[in-house]
């Protein structure tokens, strides 16, 4: 009994430094969220554009495309921020800066995005550091897709609205940003480089008609 006593805390102990450590893991591999105003700490806060979704948006086109389930109605499964360093991939700490300036804007750790193949005329190598990446779902993505609508887009010089033809045929849609310094949470007068942007909304829709119809719910500035 007194063996086994003596070993219970060193066995604890180790068990304990194995879980954290395993936390860690997941934690990075996720992508460490930040904290975006001040009600994402609030109990119970639900972001306005997922609420939006489930009162007006999901019952709207059930009632359009008559759906007979609610599984079937269309919703936002994530959106995938890019931004590329183009002719500054080879300096390391203005890929840091797009890496950071990305993090602030989708409220999510992003990651940097590297080369699959060396471009001799680019002086790029395989695997060398081009730009930065972040994939976001569930709340950050709607308190996201939330600014870019309400607070990003409006900013932008002579906007005229969204192209509706860039979806690609299974539900999804694209677009561009040539200057990432509409965000609030940059500031431009401490940004060394102005970046452009892609941005891809992935949907469960089955067809663009669908898809933008969804992305219409959540007041997205179509041309005509």
């Amino acid at each position: 009994m007194s063996d086994a006593g003596s070993k219970n805390p060193q066995e604890a102990a180790k068990a304990q430094a194995k879980a954290d450590k395993a936390n860690k893991r997941r934690e990075v591999n996720a992508g460490t969220q930040v904290q975006v105003g001040e009600h994402a700490r609030e109990a119970g806060y639900v972001p306005r554009f997922k609420k939006r979704y489930a009162e007006t948006i999901k019952p709207e086109l059930m009632k359009k495309f008559g759906y007979k389930n609610a599984l079937q109605v269309p919703k936002l499964n994530k959106v995938v921020l890019n931004i590329g360093a183009g002719e500054a991939a080879s300096d390391g700490k203005k890929i840091v800066q797009a890496v950071n300036d990305l993090t602030a804007i989708a409220g999510q750790k992003a990651i940097q995005t590297r080369s699959k193949k060396a471009i001799a005329q680019f002086k790029i190598r395989e695997g060398l550091p081009i730009g930065a990446k972040v994939t976001l779902r569930g709340d950050v993505m709607y308190e996201f897709v939330d600014r870019l609508i309400t607070m990003a887009l409006p900013r932008v010089r002579d906007f005229r609205g969204i192209n509706p033809k860039s979806f690609d045929g299974r539900g999804n849609y694209a677009m561009g940003m040539k200057e990432h310094v509409v965000f609030l949470e940059i500031d431009y007068d401490k940004t060394e480089s102005v970046w452009g942007m892609d941005i891809v909304f992935n949907t469960t829709a089955k067809t663009d008609e669908e898809a933008r119809a969804l992305l219409e719910g959540f007041q997205f500035p179509f041309t005509n």
